[in-house]
């Protein structure tokens, strides 16, 4: 017991600092265009597809000519790769990496704007033993970088899995596996000199998948009502990728690389698997990346990191067919290969729209939802309060002088309000919860100019949200109380942090 203190204030000033360094990143959402198909649109109308949804982030897995040149005056942020197969003469010659730099990088750059590259993709998880060739490989690039003015502009880094830990839970226990130890040195050495990210593929779907048991679908979807409490920490968790990030990021601190930021370079939900992957759903699918958006948005960070900014790259664009293994392999896309939306997404976390059709006048299932004529005032008030909050809707049209203000009562308001959350979640039967106050209806409740939400048609009264919320799940009407309690603990959090103070929490 009597050494309770001092850990607790030596963790409190390591993650005070962490707060103080990452404070001003902002996170972006990226996506990783994968080719390994033989039905995908060429790059150029690729390169359309992502401007039309204005994803301003991608991820390539190589230095394709044809690709880079598609994104030529797009202003969209391109991150190239380095094969494995290349890390052979990219580590043993200066001058190939000189001649690919000069072949497929300069002719391009800047109307093509490059701006990460990686060098070698999980390699600790390739069949052969090509981790040595890492550092000498980025070393290479880096001067070759350097000669041409770039080492400033261009960060290096190399991808992991989640593979490269030994331990991963509780997330504070994250440690580095330590038969990858003469890899991992010189690599965080190198990251750290450059002030290049920790860039890590992470997927909660197959901890879900492999161990549904253990953790929780609503856990791994962004969905939880409760936490998972780190016992060494007192940290709380919502949500299973906040905890394999700060398994990360205290295994670098382990290893006392505190100013590496970690990157998550590939993270998503299949659409449709194997007759024993149940959870690869459409619905999963995007329940998963419109709530992953919106919490990487809100610069909320890590329960580890607070308020760090961090970078997610959502895997993939497109359905790949030629990729090897079960169904759900060929099924990470959001887009078909004709272009079409496997499922709604909205990259910008506002809200959900149809991205294959555009405006569509009938609401999802042919059916919206509305506030219960059962309902209690108090109740009602409650829900509305939450939804207009954290349930991240634009309730500016239940405004005074706006199109949905009268009938000024909850029960005409709140049914505005629950219905844009009914409708920017899928239109599934969790999202018209509300804790038993909503209920799902079949006729449209337009009237007048108050114009009712539908999943592929913003209403005309309700074109824009607050952008405020990191919680997807309808609430009951305690839990509704709960968000203020929760958003008044994570400010005292916050606070205390700033006062070294952090091990008042770990010990209540």
């Amino acid at each position: 017991m009597g050494m309770v203190g001092p850990i607790r204030v030596t963790f409190a000033c390591s993650m005070m600092f962490f707060f103080l360094l990452g404070i001003c990143r902002g996170s972006n959402i990226g996506v990783c265009y994968g080719r390994n198909g033989d039905d995908l649109p060429t790059p150029d109308k690729a390169v359309q597809l992502i401007q039309n949804h204005n994803i301003k982030h991608v991820r390539i897995y190589d230095s394709n000519i044809q690709v880079i040149k598609a994104f030529a005056n797009t202003g969209i942020e391109l991150m190239v790769g380095v094969p494995n197969s290349d890390l052979l003469p990219f580590s043993q010659f200066q001058t190939n990496t000189d001649s690919w730099l000069k072949n497929n990088i300069l002719p391009y750059y800047p109307a093509t704007k490059i701006t990460h590259i990686t060098v070698g993709a999980e390699v600790t998880e390739a069949p052969a033993n090509v981790s040595a060739m890492v550092v000498p490989a980025l070393t290479n690039v880096l001067a070759s970088l350097r000669k041409a003015g770039l080492h400033k502009r261009i960060k290096l880094s190399t991808t992991h899995s989640l593979g490269v830990l030994s331990r991963s839970f509780p997330p504070s226990a994250g440690a580095f596996a330590s038969k990858h130890a003469s890899f991992l040195k010189p690599l965080l050495e190198f990251l750290a000199e450059n002030r290049s990210p920790f860039m890590v593929d992470v997927y909660p779907y197959y901890a879900y998948r492999d161990s549904s048991t253990n953790v929780s679908l609503d856990y791994a979807l962004f969905e939880s009502s409760s936490e998972v409490i780190d016992p060494n920490t007192g940290l709380l968790y919502t949500n299973m990728l906040d905890a394999q990030i700060d398994a990360i990021n205290f295994a670098l601190m382990g290893l006392n690389f505190k100013t590496i930021n970690v990157m998550v370079t590939e993270t998503g939900w299949p659409s449709k698997g194997s007759p024993k992957e149940t959870a690869a759903t459409p619905d999963n699918a995007q329940t998963y990346n419109t709530n992953l958006i919106r919490h990487v948005i809100n610069n909320t960070g890590t329960p580890g990191k607070p308020g760090v900014g961090i970078d997610v790259y959502i895997f993939s664009l497109f359905n790949e067919n030629r990729k090897p293994g079960l169904d759900s392999e060929r099924n990470w896309g959001m887009f078909f290969p004709d272009q079409t939306s496997v499922y709604s997404l909205d990259f910008t976390g506002k809200g959900v729209v149809d991205v294959s059709t555009g405006a569509n006048l009938t609401s999802a299932n042919g059916t919206w939802c509305i506030a219960s004529a059962n309902a209690s005032d108090a109740d009602l008030k409650n829900a509305l309060a939450w939804a207009c909050g954290s349930g991240n809707v634009d309730c500016s049209a239940i405004q005074p002088s706006q199109p949905c203000y009268q009938p000024d009562n909850p029960i005409s308001h709140a049914s505005f309000a629950f219905n844009s959350y009914y409708q920017q979640h899928g239109a599934t039967a969790n999202a018209c919860s509300f804790g038993g106050v909503g209920v799902r209806t079949d006729q449209d409740p337009s009237y007048d100019n108050c114009l009712y939400m539908t999943t592929g048609n913003k209403a005309a009264s309700a074109t824009t949200t607050n952008g405020t919320a990191s919680h997807s799940k309808a609430p009951s009407s305690s839990s509704v109380q709960r968000v203020s309690v929760q958003a008044s603990s994570h400010l005292l959090t916050l606070l205390a942090l700033f006062f070294g103070m952090y091990f008042i929490k770990g010990t209540i």
